[in-house]
């Protein structure tokens, strides 16, 4: 069952243009996403998909593989789904490319999920939500899963509500994380699909796949990594990549 990891990065990104290209400790993120996602033991092959020459230069500078994709997508599993529309493969993972610290280990636990196993068309993972800050922020994105760990719906809002103040439950709250892994064939039905009205008013396309369907498993991790998503964020990823010995 071959199992291919695809980075999608696309140029136009809205706060921060020609991210992937940005210099974090002296070289590209992109550089910083493929090298970590390489160390994966699970993925037979690891692809940059993107919507532009100067980031497929650089990626094949690396030695790395990329292809060029449509301008048009409007999110990164689209684009993704275009570059593996002609490999054959079983399991496709979709992982971020503005996260310098991904772990590889996460990549291969979501590629375990899906090997073998008939109960799970897709898989992502969560990790606590501690901060009240993050609670009423809605750009960080919560998830609410059943006991087989099964995602029930995902929200900018607060979810599960809490009525009572005095409300105690341990580990109530997750912060979704942005990695997915899909059975091939789930992809393409998943691509295929019209925006569903919670999608449309949430902008989260997970809720996409809930409204076909989908059976998505969420694997609680202890913590999330850290994404560039603004010029401020540059500073937080080199002492975080310092604070973890990858940067001098």
């Amino acid at each position: 069952m071959r199992v291919v990891g695809v980075i999608p990065a696309r140029w136009a990104a809205l706060r921060l243009p020609g991210k992937s290209l940005v210099e974090i400790c002296g070289k590209p993120l992109i550089h910083w996403v493929v090298e970590r996602v390489q160390q994966a033991k699970r993925l037979d092959d690891v692809l940059v998909a993107t919507d532009d020459s100067r980031i497929l230069e650089s990626v094949t500078s690396l030695g790395c593989k990329a292809v060029m994709t449509s301008v048009d997508h409007m999110s990164g599993t689209d684009r993704i789904a275009e570059a593996v529309s002609d490999i054959d493969c079983s399991v496709v993972v979709n992982i971020q490319g503005d996260e310098p610290l991904i772990d590889p280990d996460l990549i291969d636990d979501l590629v375990e999920l899906m090997l073998g196993r008939d109960d799970w068309d897709m898989a992502t993972a969560a990790t606590p939500i501690t901060g009240e800050d993050e609670l009423g922020n809605p750009s960080v994105v919560k998830v609410v899963c059943n006991e087989r760990g099964g995602a029930m719906y995902f929200s900018r809002s607060m979810i599960p509500s809490v009525r009572d103040s005095h409300c105690e439950v341990e580990d109530l709250h997750l912060r979704h994380l942005g990695i997915y892994a899909y059975k091939a064939e789930f992809l393409a039905r998943f691509v295929a699909a019209q925006a569903s009205p919670a999608e449309i008013a949430e902008k989260l396309e997970q809720l996409r796949a809930l409204h076909i369907g989908g059976r998505i498993r969420v694997l609680k991790v202890a913590a999330g990594g850290i994404g560039v998503d603004t010029p401020e964020d540059v500073k937080y990823a080199e002492e975080a990549l310092r604070k973890a010995g990858l940067a001098g």
